[in-house]
């Protein structure tokens, strides 16, 4: 059966005072899970609770808001040493506090540099004189003109090659054309004829035969042009041999001068040298003796400080030892709960529940012509901004909203005086109307 009215919307001050009973409820669980109690081997941490009373100002209910107390117990064992620990710090406390009052007797009178050594002058130091290094001595640098170096023979022996071939070759031809004049007459008296190939054959062997003897004479001639440079090149090598003997000894002479000099020099700047270092010397056992004269001041005051601190830092030596050791608490991991969300909930469920009803109202609702046989919510008291056209009537169910289309319809009340058969009353008390036996019984 449908409602004949909107789901009610939940209070919004009963949901919250809901959900802050839930939020407190979720914290104090929380708060017991979280503190959990431990034993150790060197001691204990136990929680225990009291408790205080909590209005909310909304709902003005009173909760009982649990309150811990975590008390940290140790063994015997580790009791006895932070006892004793205690005691010595005590101990150290006091004689801080009564030692404290020295401080005013060591430090009521000031430093003082009476009876110090004097710090040493740095002006009575003498800078050191020192010698100048003279030039170094005039090298000889050159060692004369002993001669020129021979570069080239002078001599063209490729003309002379030419002569020798030329002579060789002068020589030979007469003989040479002699003997080919005797073969072409031989080969005549053969019956050979010029072109035949027994005549060509000969001819080209005699023409070899010529050919080696002019490329003897060739050879010859080389041998000739190498044979006429060697004498050249020896005869260069001698005289540059010479030049380059006569050369090394100008060289010894002007380095033998040259080393004479160099060891002059060599002996001025070793005696330079020695006479500077004597002023270094003397310069530094002033340095030494000024040094001597500081480190003893600075020695005696060093002890003059030693002796004054001394005192003070004992005391502030045992005032610096007293220390207060707070209580070590071991962290833990306790469980949670997390906490109900009841307002949304609430929230949700009535949000569920309106839409089903206005889906019902919407399935139930049916305008004027609906199909016979269906009774539909007429109640007058399930419906507003009823308005009365003609026969029938304009509203809304309760419910939908000021800006919801209107329905048309007729009015349950009125209809059951006139035809109660078409009114029929549902479990929820609102009276529905049958518009198909309606209109039928109208008909």
């Amino acid at each position: 059966m449908c409602s004949p009215s909107a789901p009610k919307a939940p209070d919004p001050k009963e949901t919250a005072s809901a959900q802050t009973a839930t939020n407190v409820g979720t914290a104090i669980a929380n708060s017991y899970m979280g503190n959990v109690n431990q034993n150790t081997p060197d001691g204990s941490l136990n929680y225990s609770y009291g408790s205080t009373k909590w209005t909310d100002p909304l709902s003005g209910k009173t909760y009982d808001i649990p309150i811990a107390t975590a008390t940290q117990t140790l063994s015997q064992a580790q009791q006895a040493i932070k006892g004793q620990t205690d005691k010595a710090s005590l101990n150290l406390a006091t004689l801080a506090n009564t030692q404290s009052g020295r401080l005013n007797e060591l430090l009521k009178d000031p430093m003082t540099l009476n009876g110090a050594p004097a710090a040493a002058d740095p002006s009575t130091l003498t800078a050191p004189n020192y010698s100048q290094f003279g030039s170094g001595p005039e090298m000889q640098t050159s060692v004369g003109n002993t001669g020129d170096i021979t570069k080239t023979y002078g001599t063209d022996y490729g003309a002379n090659v030419s002569q020798v071939q030329d002579a060789l070759m002068a020589r030979m031809q007469p003989s040479l054309d002699k003997n080919r004049a005797a073969l072409e007459q031989r080969l005549a008296d053969q019956g050979l004829q010029p072109g035949s190939a027994a005549y060509d054959r000969a001819l080209d062997t005699a023409t070899r035969q010529e050919n080696d003897a002019r490329y003897g004479a060739v050879l010859n001639a080389g041998q000739e042009q190498t044979r006429l440079a060697n004498l050249a090149q020896q005869q260069a090598t001698f005289q540059n041999s010479a030049q380059q003997q006569g050369y090394n000894q100008a060289l010894s002479n002007a380095g033998l001068a040259n080393s004479s000099n160099q060891q002059m020099f060599q002996n001025q700047n070793t005696t330079t040298a020695g006479n500077n270092a004597l002023q270094d010397q003397n310069f530094n056992a002033q340095q030494a003796k000024i040094n001597a004269e500081n480190a003893a001041r600075a020695n005696y005051l060093n002890e003059q400080y030693a002796l004054r601190n001394q005192n003070v830092n004992e005391v502030l030596g045992v005032a610096s030892g007293a220390q207060i050791s707070n209580p070590s608490f071991v962290p833990t991991q306790g469980q949670s709960i997390p906490t109900v969300d009841y307002a949304n909930l609430v929230n949700t469920g009535y949000q569920n529940d309106l839409a089903a009803w206005k889906t019902n109202q919407a399935n139930s609702g049916a305008i004027l012509g609906g199909l016979a046989g269906m009774f539909s919510l007429s109640d007058k008291r399930a419906k507003k901004d009823i308005k009365k056209v003609g026969g029938l009537y304009e509203y809304r169910y309760k419910g939908e909203g000021k800006n919801a289309p209107k329905r048309v319809g007729v009015m349950a009340q009125e209809v059951e005086k006139v035809r109660p058969k078409a009114v029929r009353k549902g479990a929820d008390g609102m009276k529905r109307v049958n518009y198909g036996a309606l209109f039928a019984a109208r008909g």
